[in-house]
């Protein structure tokens, strides 16, 4: 048995615990994918090439003869992980790009074996326009903001754990948002998922409640903020905590220093161009010798006039709390004072 159904109620099933198969290729799995689907993909990425030539260069029915021909060979394959990813439900949402032959002939298999399967109407790219669509809704948004080192992703995760709503993207984007940023995580994902992440994010929060966000610049290494998002970053209220650049340098000393020299030294050159020769020359000699808080001093007055820079020409809307702690419970209650008086 198969049902189409569109996206408002595809997403309403898989947070009923439904499992969602996707059966592109892996390919376009990887790319950008609906958060915790399965991948049945029902060609691999060399023969959706040939199918999609066949259709192209010759007709419909060549295509479909190569894909039988492909498809015949592991059809009891395909069967048992269906019939795994389903498990004891018996249910599974199905969805390839566009809702066209690769999820119905999948639906198909899957319904030989006894299972349930509802059909994304439109497939993935209707997911991708939900995505825009929602993301283009207006958010209570407040951006936490702060030059480099100010401790502002831990002030998120305590936020969060005191019952607020927020959008981490450089825990999404695996990434810190420095030349620094890319060490001690996981690879990034593409652009694509990481807007599907923040998506996933966004649809657990109350609308009537106010979401918090970390000050970021468009890009998050190489993954990209949404426009729509980061309109409403530049647009919405910026909570922006002064805090000194000795305190936050001893901060960065206590992130970075047990990385190896020869890492740190490597981040440094990266930014060579903006920290200028002789200020590149001072913070790698300082690492050398182990001196990390002088090199976190020389690299953070670049980083502060790029930061404030950016602050006063991105936000329109911000307010300057200073600070005289690095403890980021101190700095939330410093930001959540400030909101409780009436931003």
């Amino acid at each position: 048995m198969s049902e189409i159904i569109d996206i408002e109620k595809f997403l309403e099933y898989s947070d009923q615990g439904i499992p969602v198969v996707d059966v592109r290729s892996p390919g376009e799995f990887m790319q950008g994918h609906i958060p915790d689907a399965i991948s049945i993909p029902l060609f691999s990425d060399e023969e959706r090439a040939v199918v999609g030539t066949k259709y192209k260069k010759v007709n419909r029915e060549a295509a479909m003869i190569a894909g039988l021909d492909f498809v015949g060979k592991k059809m009891v394959q395909l069967a048992k992980e269906g019939m795994k990813a389903a498990g004891r439900n018996n249910k599974l949402l199905v969805h390839c790009w566009r809702g066209g032959m690769r999820s119905e002939s999948m639906a198909w298999l899957f319904g030989t074996m006894g299972l349930t399967c509802y059909l994304l109407e439109g497939g993935y790219k209707s997911y991708r326009r939900h995505l825009r669509n929602t993301l283009e809704q207006p958010l209570d948004l407040i951006t936490v903001g702060g030059k480099t080192g100010s401790g502002k992703t831990e002030i998120l995760s305590l936020l969060e754990a005191s019952g607020e709503q927020i959008i981490d993207l450089e825990g999404l984007a695996n990434h810190k948002g420095s030349a620094f940023g890319a060490l001690g995580e996981l690879p990034q994902p593409t652009t694509e998922q990481f807007e599907n992440q923040i998506l996933q994010q966004c649809r657990k929060f109350t609308p009537e409640k106010r979401v918090w966000i970390e000050d970021e610049s468009r890009n998050v290494g190489r993954c990209v903020v949404p426009g729509e998002l980061y309109s409403q970053m530049k647009e919405n209220l910026t909570l922006f905590l002064d805090i000194s650049r000795e305190l936050r340098a001893e901060r960065l000393v206590t992130d970075y220093a047990g990385y190896e020299k020869e890492q740190l030294t490597f981040c440094v050159n990266k930014i060579s161009k903006k920290l200028g020769g002789d200020r590149t020359e001072e913070s790698i000699e300082s690492i050398e010798k182990g001196e990390f808080y002088q090199s976190a001093i020389n690299i953070l007055q670049y980083y502060d006039k790029a930061y404030m820079f950016s602050v006063q020409r991105n936000h329109k809307n911000y307010i300057r709390i200073p600070s005289e702690s690095i403890d980021p419970a101190f700095n939330m209650k410093l930001l959540l004072d400030q909101v409780s008086s009436g931003g």
